[in-house]
């Protein structure tokens, strides 16, 4: 059956609070961007052609009222939006770091975003959708993780490809145990999975730590022996590249460093969005190591372009400048 959108995704839509610049009497300035991992994913598919939609919750409040816009500037459906009366937008503070990762401070206790109940899931958007994307942020807390799971499962059952991105976050989890819980369950779930090097570690440490530094090809191949639902299972590795794992074969591929990185919020979700991009024009059946490795120097150059500017959803790159590194690198 055809279907009205590539993409859903499911999780939070924040401001994220970056510092740009000192005032007159020395104070840090903070931006508030319009951020969230899985509507960073969406913005980026847009950019790239597709038909996406949103299903989340933010306050009828100031930044819930600039989330809404800017979604909707960027193109996302946003018919799944909901808006919490009483509690407010969640924001995040993010503190750079020299190179340009990034610890965050949120301000979720609770934040609107947690709020999302099962009753208020968009159920045509899940069915009519060809892939499904979800994080574990929507997973902290007893509620909004009954809506997400309810949704992979409405997803899964209506035939949609299910993408999961743990996305761990451990300021906001009540124990890493219980995060650990709520990513297997994800792993469990999903088709296509977008993981970090540090959660690789987080989950199989023993595989990983090894006298000669982390192995992180070691947990993936754990990752996927326990997980064989898993077919295409890609590793980010921050400035050192990336891994593919798909069919049998595995890929790496470098990072582009071309300088300019001033901060590195949204890169992963970018790449992401680049994986699914590539995922909708070529499937999951017979990838070869050629197209893989397409894959990944496709997902980096975005990857790289967007540590080159402040926030996420506004700083997407535009795929002739990603095209445009790829002819010259």
């Amino acid at each position: 059956m055809e279907k009205t959108f590539d993409v859903t995704a499911l999780g939070e839509l924040l401001i994220d609070f970056t510092q740009n610049g000192l005032s007159q009497q020395g104070n840090p300035l903070f931006e508030a961007n319009p951020g969230g991992a899985p509507c960073n994913v969406l913005a980026m598919l847009q950019k790239l052609g597709h038909k996406t939609a949103f299903l989340g919750k933010v306050g009828a409040d100031g930044f819930g009222d600039q989330l809404a816009q800017v979604a909707a500037e960027a193109g996302i459906e946003l018919r799944g939006l909901r808006r919490d009366q009483e509690v407010h937008t969640t924001l995040a503070i993010v503190h750079t770091k020299p190179g340009g990762d990034r610890d965050f401070s949120f301000y979720r206790n609770p934040g609107a975003d947690m709020m999302l109940r099962e009753e208020e899931l968009d159920r045509e958007l899940l069915r009519d959708s060809r892939i499904f994307h979800f994080g574990t942020l929507s997973m902290t807390h007893d509620a909004v993780r009954d809506a997400t799971k309810t949704a992979v499962l409405a997803a899964r059952n209506a035939g949609a490809l299910i993408s999961f991105d743990p996305n761990l976050r451990p300021p906001l989890w009540a124990s890493l145990e219980t995060a650990r819980t709520q990513i297997v369950w994800g792993l469990s779930q999903c088709d296509i999975l977008k993981i970090s090097d540090n959660e690789v570690e987080f989950l199989f440490p023993k595989a990983v730590r090894t006298p000669n530094g982390p192995d992180y090809v070691a947990g993936a191949r754990k990752l996927l022996a326990e997980f064989p639902n898993i077919k295409l299972l890609n590793v980010t590795c921050g400035p050192d590249g990336s891994y593919s794992f798909c069919c049998g074969h595995q890929v790496f591929v470098p990072s582009f460093k071309l300088g300019g990185t001033i901060e590195t919020t949204g890169a992963g979700d970018t790449f992401c969005a680049c994986v699914l991009h590539n995922v909708l024009l070529h499937g999951l059946e017979n990838r070869g190591e050629e197209s893989l490795r397409q894959m990944l120097r496709f997902a980096n150059a975005a990857a790289y372009l967007v540590t080159t500017k402040k926030g996420a959803i506004r700083s997407m790159p535009d795929p002739k400048d990603v095209e445009e590194i790829l002819a010259k690198h």
